[in-house]
């Protein structure tokens, strides 16, 4: 009886068995593990920048996975070199997972469909920020407001090539461009499922600013890493909501 009930014990912490699969997504698979990976791979090694890149973590747990990922051998923790506490880096132990977390962003934006629930105005915002590319930046300061329809949050990224910035309140600086949006119709042109032009056109998508400063905003605005694995959506009408654009089958001589 006593060896029965030390084996159920082993199961509540693990799945019992020598298999490496097994072993393996005991570490990976803990729920905001590979969140916490995909962060530190994009290049976020300070604690609350990763977790402000997973938003709805606490700093509690977030601690508790980045000590269960250091003892694993996955990552590392480095002295802060800007002031207290540590930095988090890949190890070489941690690296083949690199393309482990990678292929889940692949097949996540291949097959899965994006729901309501999924949506998040502040990580959408947040990722737009931390993916603008500097060289495409105006010169000169400009300040975009962001307003989602039917949220009462509204956000202000300023953009300067030297020092963009993102806002939870208004900057003072002014706007020079205002942007209406639904926030789905926003998170697919991020996603790459959808062209800002293309947005702008089913109405979902409000720009009001001087026309250069409008039309630029298709310059800078980012897209995600796996853009280019998304499959491409029209907005129905009718059914007022996004369908999938089949695309041609590639012959075997264009494969």
């Amino acid at each position: 009886m006593e060896r029965a009930v030390l084996g159920q014990n082993r199961y509540m912490h693990g799945y019992g068995q020598f298999c490496p699969v097994a072993r393996a997504s005991e570490i990976f698979a803990e729920r905001w593990t590979p969140l916490v990976l995909r962060e530190v791979i994009s290049g976020h090694h300070h604690f609350n920048e990763i977790l402000k890149g997973l938003h709805r973590i606490s700093p509690s747990v977030l601690g508790q996975r980045l000590r269960t990922l250091e003892r694993a051998g996955i990552i590392e923790a480095r002295a802060n070199p800007s002031g207290r506490g540590s930095t988090y880096y890949i190890s070489p132990a941690g690296r083949p997972l690199v393309d482990v977390v990678r292929a889940l962003g692949i097949w996540g934006q291949e097959y899965l469909e994006l729901k309501r629930e999924d949506l998040d105005p502040d990580f959408l915002m947040w990722q737009v920020f931390k993916h603008l590319k500097n060289d495409l930046l105006p010169a000169d300061q400009r300040v975009v407001r962001f307003d989602f329809k039917g949220l009462r949050q509204s956000y202000w990224l300023v953009l300067r090539r030297d020092d963009p910035d993102l806002c939870y309140s208004d900057p003072g600086f002014g706007e020079h461009v205002m942007v209406r949006a639904d926030l789905e119709t926003l998170t697919r042109v991020y996603l790459g499922e959808l062209d800002l032009k293309a947005a702008s056109a089913t109405g979902l998508v409000e720009l009001e600013g001087p026309r250069d400063l409008v039309k630029s905003m298709a310059t800078w605005f980012p897209a995600s890493g796996y853009a280019r694995f998304a499959r491409p959506v029209k907005y129905d009408r009718t059914k007022r909501s996004f369908i999938r654009v089949e695309m041609p089958a590639r012959s075997a001589a264009t494969a």
